[in-house]
């Protein structure tokens, strides 16, 4: 009897189900998890790049995020960056660099990054970039006379660039200084015919007054010194010719990699007649992007966009309680930082 009523309490009992736990919100493009990956994505960008300017983050355009397992997780960044006045080899912070502007005739990056995420902590895993200059015409269309970029192989170019070093290392008291690549170039005809040039530099073992140029080897990794000119060469109404350089003292770990085969300072990917150095040269990992990530390949379904991930994660799981005032992340891509190419 006992036995009989005590099943009889136990049938009447409320039966509880497990109400399955909300799945982690998709994150947006402007969440701070996201600025915090793009943040590392773009320093690793920078730190990698062997030629050409140190890019900035105009806009994350897209991120994915795979948990791996207990504090772990894989993202795939998809980002708009600029370019900005800094050179790879200057010792300039990034936060200090600035950005190109529409009228210098702007370079923008479209990067794909791979990141893994450990117990908190962003390691970059492969990337890969495109960069390439914004359309004369839009330039035109907004400032008729402005300069625009040209090939770094322009005949008048490479001459401005030779001229200007010879002048340089003429006047120079300091250390004879030797070309390694011809970093830009832009051309005005209208008032007056001008060539601007920007191009990296070292120092070589000789003084500039008593250089045997024959002689002259840059100086060893343990004591290179670097740095920056800027020329601008005026060739008609009247001639004229103004040179800038800055040697930004050794930096214990810089180095600057050969192009191996190059032509007048440029790479020899530039040398066909590209306007500027393109970030491919350093960053082609296919598997930076999501698509051909094999973690994604073997466990994931074909990838959506944040925005539509957001809309759907709502809707499959509008039975699933949510915190009081929850709001889905804004859909991507992200804030403009600065202006859209």
């Amino acid at each position: 009897m006992k036995a009989l009523v005590a099943f009889i309490l136990l049938v009447q009992l409320p039966i509880h189900k497990a109400v399955p736990a909300a799945p982690p919100a998709p994150l947006g493009c402007d969440d701070p998890e996201s600025e915090a990956a793009a943040e590392v994505a773009v320093d690793y960008i920078n730190s990698h790049s062997h030629h050409g300017y140190k890019f900035t983050l105009n806009t994350i355009d897209n991120i994915r995020v795979l948990p791996q397992g207990p504090n772990k997780e894989i993202i795939f960044l998809e980002l708009d960056l600029l370019e900005t006045t800094c050179h790879i080899l200057s010792p300039t912070p990034l936060a200090n660099c600035t950005v190109r502007s529409f009228t210098d005739h702007a370079v923008e990056g479209d990067c794909d990054v791979k990141l893994q995420k450990v117990n908190g902590q962003l390691s970059v895993l492969a990337s890969k970039c495109h960069s390439h200059a914004d359309s004369s015409e839009d330039i035109l269309q907004l400032c008729p006379d402005c300069p625009l970029l040209i090939t770094l192989n322009d005949t008048e170019v490479l001459a401005t660039v030779t001229e200007s070093l010879n002048v340089y290392n003429g006047k120079s008291t300091g250390a004879y200084l030797k070309l390694l690549e011809i970093g830009r170039a832009k051309m005005q005809y209208h008032p007056a015919h001008v060539v601007f040039v920007e191009f990296a530099v070292a120092a070589t073992n000789c003084s500039a007054a008593e250089a045997n140029v024959e002689a002259c080897h840059l100086l060893p990794d343990d004591q290179s010194d670097f740095g920056f000119c800027t020329a601008t060469k005026v060739i008609r109404p009247s001639q004229d010719l103004q040179v800038n350089c800055q040697l930004y003292g050794h930096q214990p770990g810089v180095t600057y990699s050969p192009p191996g085969q190059a032509t007048s300072g440029l790479v020899p990917g530039v040398v066909q007649g590209f306007t500027n150095h393109n970030l491919r040269l350093s960053h082609n990992n296919p598997l930076a992007s999501e698509s051909f990530s094999s973690e994604f390949s073997a466990s994931m379904l074909p990838a959506k966009s944040v925005a539509r991930r957001a809309v759907a994660g709502v809707a499959q799981h509008d039975k699933v309680p949510r915190p009081v005032g929850f709001v889905p992340p804004p859909p991507c891509p992200g804030k403009i930082r600065h202006f859209k190419i």
